[in-house]
């Protein structure tokens, strides 16, 4: 049997001890003891989630805007922006209503079984129901743990738009955003983070703050998109290159910093553990950097400015979902594969398959988050430095392996439908002539820069 979030977990060392509150972290399944009459506000955490819930929320805007928006033609440049503002607008009333409710409710699941419930929650917390100005959950206000989760709902799918940038309508990128986040983040969150009766946590699989959840599946919703749009009018033959990578450059640092509020506030608070995951988190970004760095060098000849951003946000994705479960040794292994294998993804495998990837989305986050997936599995054994007490690699990996193939497959089919969808009400594709001018002007009638 493969391990459990939970079970593998000895109380033999306060890090275990504190792993062992941490595991189901951004759950959900702990809201309802959270909110029992006995909680008692913690004004460490409160303070510590709120500036994660702020870094978090960074990495989106600006971090991912300016990143997204250094790589695109200068003419396409306020379209990315444009679109993450309007994806975290869309997605945060829509985490209200019916989001966080799909994501936490645990109403008809057990630890074990399978039921509807172990693939997305109820209603019975829509439109916040429910919530009071004195609602804890792990000793913050339930308004700072609502607000930290939106943050994640929020970044998940603006990841997907660097996939169709400079050729998707504004309309239908934020149409599909909002069926994306409903069919799709939703119920792919419960799945992993649902805590007792939730598909993955009855698999035994472990992703900390977002293998699965977040950067498989908008890697993969990334290449669906890309598919079906096709490719760029100039791809691969004209003259496609970024307009300006200092500002590329400058969001991927920004991403790197809030990447601290993303994986160390995923141990809602501050303990033990939180140490383990600060320290794997910044040697995933940096092991990335050597990873890429050196296969750069060796298949090319020289590195990349581009080349050493990339490979710092390809160790940070590795590393998210194994920061609290494995050690130094497995956080340095962790980073580097990610760094080889982002890096021929978004050079080999992308020409060999000739898909458009416009901004690399799955090169970097959909193979990213396989790799760190499956090595979370290698190194969480204790015999390898890893925290999870119990577990051992062959049943661990093939847990993380029914993960990852079932986010593949559930993610690009439901992606596929969707964007099918969008295609039929709205369109999926800018004019010819509008791609032609650049997004800014056809769609928002301004330009990043006068002259």
């Amino acid at each position: 049997m493969p391990t459990t979030h939970a079970s593998p977990l000895a109380d033999s060392t306060p890090l275990r001890r504190t792993l062992t509150r941490a595991l189901p972290l951004m759950l959900m399944a702990f809201a309802p003891l959270a909110l029992a009459e006995e909680a008692t506000l913690d004004t460490g955490v409160t303070a510590w989630m709120m500036t994660a819930t702020v870094l978090v929320l960074c990495m989106c805007l600006p971090g991912l805007a300016l990143f997204y928006g250094g790589l695109v033609r200068a003419k396409n440049m306020l379209s990315l922006f444009s679109q993450c503002f309007a994806i975290a607008g869309v997605i945060g009333v829509l985490f209200v209503m019916y989001g966080y409710s799909m994501v936490v409710d645990t109403t008809g699941m057990a630890e074990g079984e399978y039921t509807f419930n172990s693939f997305v929650g109820g209603l019975e917390r829509a439109m916040l129901a429910g919530l009071k100005a004195d609602s804890l959950v792990l000793g913050m206000p339930e308004g700072v743990f609502i607000t930290f989760q939106m943050t994640f709902a929020i970044i998940t799918p603006a990841l997907i738009a660097g996939a169709f940038a400079e050729r998707m309508k504004f309309v239908s990128a934020i149409l599909f955003m909002a069926l994306w986040f409903t069919f799709v983040y939703v119920p792919m969150a419960h799945m992993v983070w649902g805590g007792p009766g939730a598909l993955m946590h009855n698999w035994g699989a472990l992703d900390f703050a977002g293998g699965t959840a977040v950067h498989i599946n908008a890697g993969v919703a990334a290449l669906a998109a890309c598919l079906l749009l096709g490719k760029r009018k100039d791809y691969p033959h004209g003259e496609i290159k970024p307009h300006n990578l200092p500002l590329a450059m400058t969001g991927a640092a920004l991403l790197w910093v809030g990447w601290f509020g993303f994986n160390v506030g995923s141990a809602a608070g501050v303990a033990e553990i939180s140490g383990v995951v600060m320290l794997n988190t910044q040697l995933g970004a940096c092991a990335g950097i050597v990873g890429w760095m050196l296969t750069e060098v060796v298949k090319a000849g020289r590195p990349s400015a581009m080349g050493l951003a990339s490979g710092a946000i390809a160790g940070l994705v590795g590393i998210t979902p194994a920061c609290a479960y494995v050690g130094a040794g497995g956080a340095v292994v962790i980073g580097l594969a990610s760094g080889l294998f982002c890096y021929l993804a978004v050079t080999s495998l992308k020409q060999r398959l000739g898909y458009d990837d416009s901004l690399d989305v799955f090169g970097l986050h959909g193979v990213g988050g396989v790799v760190g997936a499956i090595l979370t599995g290698v190194f969480c054994v204790p015999a390898l430095g890893g925290y999870v007490e119990g577990s051992e690699i062959v049943p661990q990996v093939w847990a993380q392996l029914k993960s990852v193939l079932f986010t593949f497959v559930y993610c690009f089919a439901i992606s596929w439908v969707l964007l099918k969808v969008v295609d039929m009400l709205v369109g999926l594709r800018v004019a010819e002539e509008h791609e032609d001018i650049g997004l800014d002007l056809a769609e928002h009638n301004e330009t990043a820069y006068n002259h």
